[in-house]
């Protein structure tokens, strides 16, 4: 990294120490008038223990910033820093880092090095709150001398970049590990037999089985109870619809809708993979902007990631009329079409009912939207005063609209899935693996 020339600032105790000897000095020169010199002296003495005291801190030799390359929003990552100093011996360092807002807010990350084997060395957490690509242009570095009144002080530019990825975690998290080993999903890809629309095999009737499963032929002839087992459809296709426009982008716990939808629609592809079912990505605002071919492989599961990570935030209203039927017009056969979205007054509430319902005679259509918390504290709240009141009705009238919309959608056939953030993912999965165990895709 390139540096200029470290200059010399005084500190926090040296502006402290000035402050308290000018009332002093004011005083004396005020009653001795001969003694006028005393101030500036004062001054003089403090400013030369500065300039002293950051020369004894000595100087840089080697600085460097290590900056990750990957990381996944709303998990924590690194940036750590490294210097070397001669010829001094600081009490205290300290790298300030500029950076894109949407890896640290404010753009400004600060943290302390620490004296280690020879060196000074430390790191700073942040947390992305917007997936993209966020750069760290510029570093100072701080460090005190000994006396703790004077420090020195070098910036320089950099050229560092983080892309910030959508979050997998609930890919990785051992719960669904295990899942995926233990159930009937799992990594032996073993012949699934349950509820589905292909028939597998027969087997001897059991109490608590339908009946409708009976093969009263078969029973006939072997003069005993035998009932149809059948394996669940595989090769089922899977596509993620994912609403980029204005409501979708404000933030849930500190991050975007859309990035908690992305990563429970990974963590549903990820198990969809494993089933042996295909899946795609499709993005959309006022037109549409992403459409992935289908991904058959779980091997290739980084290729969903990558393409969810090209999805933008639009601070626009989402064209569901166009949207939908782009999406109708790729879809060659019936498949599982999972929509995110949310929705802020009834007027697009409406228009986004009417695409829905032409998707529904053809396939399943899944639609998944995040509780708004905040409207629900806000209806709930005491009344206080009137401003409390007047929110509280006007939160339950909003409530109101979201209840009525949902159940709208469910009375055209669709499938709705309404849950805090947190509850999204497992309550994705759990709807995901009963409809593909009804037979309902295929």
């Amino acid at each position: 990294m390139k540096v200029r020339i470290a200059s010399i600032i005084p500190t926090a105790r040296a502006v402290v120490t000035l402050a308290a000897i000018a009332p002093i000095a004011l005083v004396i020169a005020a009653a001795r008038p001969a003694l006028w010199v005393i101030a500036p002296v004062a001054a003089m003495v403090v400013l030369a223990l500065v300039v002293v005291d950051a020369l004894l801190g000595g100087r840089v030799a080697d600085f460097r910033v290590t900056v990750p390359g990957d990381v996944e929003v709303g998990a924590e990552g690194r940036m750590a820093g490294e210097a070397s100093v001669r010829s001094g011996n600081p009490s205290r360092m300290d790298l300030a880092l500029e950076c894109d807002p949407r890896l640290v807010p404010g753009g400004r990350l600060v943290f302390p090095l620490s004296a280690d084997d020879g060196g000074w060395r430390g790191s700073g957490g942040f947390t992305p709150s917007r997936r993209g690509t966020g750069k760290v242009t510029r570093a100072w570095l701080r460090w005190t001398g000994p006396l703790g009144m004077g420090a020195r002080q070098l910036a320089g530019p950099l050229d560092e970049a983080v892309r910030v990825w959508p979050n997998v975690a609930a890919v990785r998290s051992p719960s669904l590990q295990t899942f995926l080993k233990d159930a009937q999903y799992g990594l032996l890809a073993r012949r699934i037999r349950g509820e589905g629309t292909q028939f597998e095999s027969l087997a001897e009737y059991q109490p608590g089985m339908d009946r409708r499963r009976i093969d009263w032929k078969s029973s006939a002839r072997h003069v005993h109870l035998y009932a149809k087992e059948y394996e669940v459809e595989r090769n089922n296709q899977i596509v993620f619809a994912f609403d980029c426009g204005q409501a979708m982008c404000e933030p849930i716990a500190d991050m975007p809708r859309l990035d908690r939808a992305v990563s429970a629609a990974l963590a549903t592809a990820f198990v969809a993979l494993k089933g042996g079912d295909r899946v795609s990505l499709f993005g959309f605002a006022s037109r549409p902007e992403v459409a992935t071919p289908f991904v058959t492989a779980s091997s290739d599961f980084h290729r969903l990631q990558r393409a969810a990570a090209g999805l933008e935030y639009r601070a626009e209203e989402p064209n569901f009329t166009l949207a939908l039927a782009t999406l109708a017009g790729r879809l060659q056969r019936r498949s599982l079409i999972v929509i995110f979205s949310d929705f802020s007054d009834p007027t697009s509430a409406e228009l986004m009912i009417e695409s829905i319902g032409r998707l529904v005679s053809r396939h399943v259509v899944l639609f998944v939207t995040m509780t708004d918390e905040e409207l629900e504290t806000l209806s709930t709240a005491e009344p206080d005063d009137m401003e409390v009141l007047s929110m509280a009705v006007a939160a339950d009238g909003l409530l109101r609209q979201r209840a009525l919309v949902t159940r709208r959608l469910r009375q055209i056939g669709v499938d709705v899935i309404e849950a805090p953030w947190r509850q999204i993912g497992t309550r994705l999965i759990d709807a995901y693996l009963a409809i593909k165990r009804s037979g309902a895709i295929g």
